[in-house]
């Protein structure tokens, strides 16, 4: 009788009615055309919220968020695992990191018995090695694969410790309230590895002293050898070996003379920080955010709003930025296809982490049930997927 009336009211009221009731379907998040989104969560050290918008053919932005058992043995540590990877060229690279990064950290955290930058680094590098077999073995039918890459941003916390570790220019950034003004400034925790950046530019000059072309201005943007912005990634072998760029890569990728070291590197920026009560909250965020709100703003709206369904409304705001840029609306903006919406904005991925002090106090060592959650998109038939890797 019950589970009758219930069904009855939701086909009154639609799905708006039971969007934001927590139950077991809303586990897995929700599609919404183009955006998925689960708005609220519990992780090991607090709440979370979860959105990501589809703008490519292929959603290239791939995401997840674990919580519990860090490594493969069940005495622990436990903890919150946050990745946000943001594939280019296709989105081969961007799903191989998200199926393997957080074994890969598992597996160095039982060896270890203890979270450490060690253990990402090498976590890291085992993804970075994974890939490039798949490269190898995939290159004599599919060698455009060697130009398909990823950003990856990762954040650990573990122990009352974050761990930020990051390859290319997505972002994390820290809300951390004043106590004398109560106001939530913007920390910015990762380092970014964009050709934009002066510093980025000069440790390539400094790498590659004998290459004048090393970063070259091209339409008004600073690129790696002209092709690509990110100087750090996961994938993008065509730069790293020199097997992988020659014929029958795409002419458009292969450079002019062969290169005799890595133009690329797999190699993450890590920061550890000692959590505090002060720090309220982290933004991790694919770029297709960041090129629309500053970091203050994106704190801004974290502080301002509720928790529940957070991380949508930052998509939201910069999709109305993004509209505004255009001069157009942003209801019009929305009913844009996948594809043809690369041209207004990238796919966007954002996972907000609110930091109880309670709990990020806790220890290390005290079991927590496992949760899973990865950031999804528009379903497509089989027959709708693109080429392998179709030039960005």
């Amino acid at each position: 009788m019950l589970s009758g009336l219930m069904n009855f009211l939701r086909a009154c009221f639609g799905p708006k009615a039971d969007r934001y009731v927590r139950s077991s379907s809303d586990a897995a998040g929700r599609q919404d055309g183009l955006l998925w989104y689960k708005d609220t969560g519990q992780h090991f050290n607090g709440e979370f919220s979860m959105a990501v918008v589809q703008a490519n053919n292929l959603l290239e932005d791939q995401s997840q968020l674990e919580s519990g058992c860090l490594s493969t043995q069940d005495c622990g540590p436990y903890g919150t695992f946050v990745g946000v990877y943001d594939g280019h060229g296709g989105p081969e690279t961007s799903r191989f990191i998200n199926q393997h990064l957080f074994q890969h950290l598992k597996r160095f955290t039982s060896e270890q018995q203890s979270m450490s930058v060690e253990v990402i680094r090498k976590a890291f590098q085992a993804t970075e090695e994974g890939f490039t077999s798949v490269v190898s073995n995939q290159w004599p039918l599919k060698p455009q694969i060697a130009a398909v890459g990823s950003c990856c941003l990762v954040g650990v916390i573990c122990g009352g410790t974050l761990y930020t570790a990051n390859l290319g220019d997505s972002r994390a950034v820290l809300g951390r309230i004043v106590k004398a003004t109560g106001e939530v400034l913007a920390v910015q925790l990762s380092d970014e590895h964009n050709a934009s950046v002066a510093s980025v530019r000069q440790e390539l000059q400094s790498l590659h002293p004998e290459d004048s072309q090393i970063v070259v201005l091209k339409h008004s943007v600073w690129r790696v050898k002209g092709l690509i912005q990110i100087s750090r990634s996961i994938g993008d072998v065509y730069l790293k070996k020199a097997e992988f760029n020659k014929e029958p890569l795409y002419a458009k990728f292969r450079l002019r003379e062969p290169f005799k070291k890595p133009i690329l590197s797999a190699d993450p920026s890590i920061s550890v920080r000692q959590l505090e009560s002060d720090d309220q909250f982290i933004i991790f965020a694919s770029d297709g955010l960041w090129e629309h709100l500053s970091n203050q703003e994106a704190v801004n709206i974290v502080q301002n709003n509720p928790r529940n369904g957070i991380a949508r409304k930052l998509v939201k705001v910069a999709l109305q930025e993004a509209a505004k840029k255009r001069e157009m609306r942003y209801s019009d903006l929305k009913k844009i296809e996948r594809g043809v919406r690369r041209h207004f904005h990238d796919d966007i991925t954002v996972i907000v982490v609110f930091l109880d002090s309670n709990l990020v106090s806790k220890c290390s060592s005290i079991k927590s049930s496992n949760l899973s959650v990865k950031g999804g998109g528009a379903s497509l038939p089989p027959n709708s997927l693109a080429p392998c890797a179709t030039p960005a």
